[in-house]
């Protein structure tokens, strides 16, 4: 079965988007790997409206990618910190692969806005796709696609 061939209903790709594929929850996303964790921060940081950002948030509680936990300051009322969830966590790999690309074709002249660096050895890192076996970075040609278990015939 050839890919025009099979249904993109239940599209993992399909299905990630409907949950971080707005620009607003990936940068939520990005800014809570950052350690961001307050409303008035991120709406601060971000630059939203504190409605659209009530409304990212709630959706990214919801489907299990950030958690709230509550604090209070002294003289003030209950309030909620949002933090990733191993769920969320799970997405870094996307955003560092999205703020790879953006380096290379979308970068500022000057260079990198923030340098990321291996702690240990102080290398830069990179994301790649690998062979898990051999470690062996791959490019597009080294990769094959064939339908699963879960693929369908295109109606």
């Amino acid at each position: 079965m050839k890919w025009v061939e099979i249904s993109t209903d239940n599209c993992p790709v399909q299905r990630a988007l409907a949950v971080v594929g707005e620009k607003w929850s990936l940068l939520l996303l990005r800014d809570a790997a950052y350690g961001v964790t307050r409303f008035d921060d991120f709406r601060r940081h971000v630059g939203l409206s504190e409605a659209v950002l009530t409304d990212r948030l709630r959706k990214l509680v919801a489907a299990g990618v950030l958690e709230t936990v509550p604090y209070r300051e002294p003289g003030h009322r209950t309030r909620h910190e949002y933090r990733l969830t191993r769920k969320g966590w799970d997405l870094w790999p996307v955003l560092m692969a999205l703020r790879q690309w953006g380096e290379t074709y979308a970068g500022e002249p000057d260079g990198s806005v923030v340098h990321l660096t291996h702690r240990t050895c102080g290398t830069p890192v990179k994301v790649v796709v690998e062979c898990p076996e051999e470690h062996l970075a791959l490019a597009p040609s080294d990769v094959s696609a064939r339908p699963g278990p879960a693929s369908r015939r295109s109606t």
